[in-house]
């Protein structure tokens, strides 16, 4: 046998015959959660004159919405694995659906930013059911592909927000097209809030324990909090969160001895730290899973900045512009899923390579294309190389790092792993931004910058890359034993 077979782990029921159309539901929620990471980033210019306000108060509609989005993860999965899946979901979206619509109406940046905070909250409650749902309700190949599209969403989500929000605002108007970037949330969430009512099964376990760990959701949560919020008040210049950063080593020791003495005890840990760091696979591909959402996701913020600030143009063209990234992964996501229990982790090994090779690309010939006609063909060709790359990578690295985790534990484990996305993706923008106003020495040069940026972005992927090579090597060499052991040819 191989270690990259995504074979359950517990004794399960033959899968559910609405297996997909649950999936379709919930990758639908999960699509509307991401898209609000990026589709405000075009609205910024608006909101800001709508509210009379200043750029530091409506940079926390961006990044607060981050920021608590990534602090509700791991319980939100924990909830969903002992309360039941279908009860968090509606939970979760109606808390977002309700803050959407506070966003829209908000009088004051004040409210706004309250508003999308609780927004926040919601979807990191709503996010670690999908991939929970996946472990469910999939086995073997056809949990590949659901991750496929589950990869198909977050990649689409990410590189089509911009677009959407660009559509909307030139659509409703400058002056108050903002509030339908939220507004538009609300009919959407509550069809959603009937399609989870009536087709979303209560999947939780008879034997679950339903005891919540609430030392150990604070812990946690502090030490996400001391990393995030330091990296958020940077980008709106300022230091002195900084100090914050001490609590990180501090919280995150504590929450590992609190979790591990809670599990001797026969308590219910948050996170099973002993049996998660036994799986096979599961930490190494945290650590993969962090290392790209840190180079990549901070590249479209880059691209933004200089195609809107650099070069002039307007948020729906910089949104269009864009678009190559979102159909290579469109492509290659679904393929990723299905050809993963097959290739194993040389799959996002050779998917890595082709996304670093785009980004070259990108970066020898987007400056001497600059002020050329002929910039949209400098920027399509090579984001849609990175974009069939960036596809290939996501959906295979859920199921290979999630294949042998217990059903039981399918919420919390994806809640972890996506909370080390969320934390790489608020560390590379910071990260990839300071570079590019570095690079460009305060915007004199913005070819320079944009260089600069996907410099770094590359040594980050680079990480990742060779993350990935050694977990590649980890399993070869596991599956040797195997074979050793079983006196079975592999």
């Amino acid at each position: 046998m191989t270690a990259d077979r995504t074979t359950r782990t517990d004794t399960t029921p033959d899968p559910d015959p609405a297996r997909w159309r649950i999936l379709a539901v919930t990758l639908a929620v999960g699509f509307m959660s991401l898209l609000d990471v990026t589709i405000v980033n075009v609205a910024i210019p608006s909101m800001r004159e709508g509210l009379d306000t200043s750029a530091a108060s409506i940079q926390w509609v961006v990044s607060g919405y981050a920021l608590t989005f990534g602090l509700l993860l791991v319980t939100g999965g924990r909830l969903g694995d002992a309360w039941g899946r279908r009860r968090i979901m509606l939970v979760g979206l109606t808390g977002f659906v309700l803050a959407s619509a506070a966003c829209g109406l908000a009088p004051t940046a004040g409210v706004l930013v309250a508003a999308r905070l609780v927004q926040g909250l919601s979807a990191g409650l709503l996010a670690p059911q999908n991939t929970g749902l996946i472990q469910d309700l999939f086995t073997g190949a056809e949990r590949g592909r659901a991750f496929g599209l589950f990869g198909l969403v977050v990649s689409v989500a990410s590189g089509i927000g911009p677009v959407l929000g660009g559509v909307i605002i030139t659509l409703a108007g400058e002056d108050g097209g903002w509030r339908w970037v939220f507004l538009v949330n609300v009919p959407i969430g509550l069809a959603l809030l009937v399609a989870i009512t009536r087709i979303v099964p209560d999947l939780r376990g008879k034997d679950q324990d339903p005891r919540l760990d609430l030392v150990g959701a604070l812990l946690l949560g502090a030490a996400v909090m001391c990393l995030l919020l330091p990296v958020v008040a940077l980008e709106s210049g300022d230091t002195r969160a900084l100090v914050l950063l001490v609590g990180v080593p501090l919280f995150a020791w504590a929450f590992l001895a609190w979790e591990k003495r809670l599990a001797r005890t026969g308590g219910m840990p948050l996170l099973d730290v002993d049996l998660l760091r036994r799986t096979p696979g599961y930490a190494n591909g945290i650590v993969v899973g962090s290392l790209y959402f840190t180079g990549f996701t901070g590249v479209f913020l880059v691209l933004s900045i200089f195609l809107q600030d650099g070069l002039g143009y307007s948020t729906l063209v910089t949104g269009l512009l864009l678009t190559p990234f979102a159909v290579g992964s469109a492509v290659s996501s679904p393929w990723a899923g299905r050809a993963v229990t097959r290739v194993g982790r040389s799959l996002v090994v050779r998917a890595l390579l082709v996304m670093m090779s785009g980004l070259l690309v990108l970066g020898v010939l987007v400056g001497p294309a600059q002020d050329s006609p002929w910039l949209w063909l400098a920027l399509a060709a090579p984001l849609l190389l990175a974009g069939l790359g960036g596809g290939a990578v996501v959906s295979p690295n859920f199921t290979l790092t999630l294949a042998q985790v217990p059903q039981r534990m399918g919420g919390a484990a994806g809640g972890a792993l996506q909370t080390g996305q969320r934390l790489g993706s608020a560390i590379g923008a910071a990260v990839l931004v300071t570079a590019y106003q570095v690079g460009a020495g305060g915007g004199d040069d913005a070819a320079t910058g944009l260089r600069a940026a996907l410099g770094t972005a590359l040594v980050l992927l680079l990480a990742a890359l060779a993350a990935a090579v050694w977990d590649g090597r980890r399993r070869a060499e596991a599956a040797e034993a195997d074979e050793e052991e079983s006196g079975v040819p592999n």
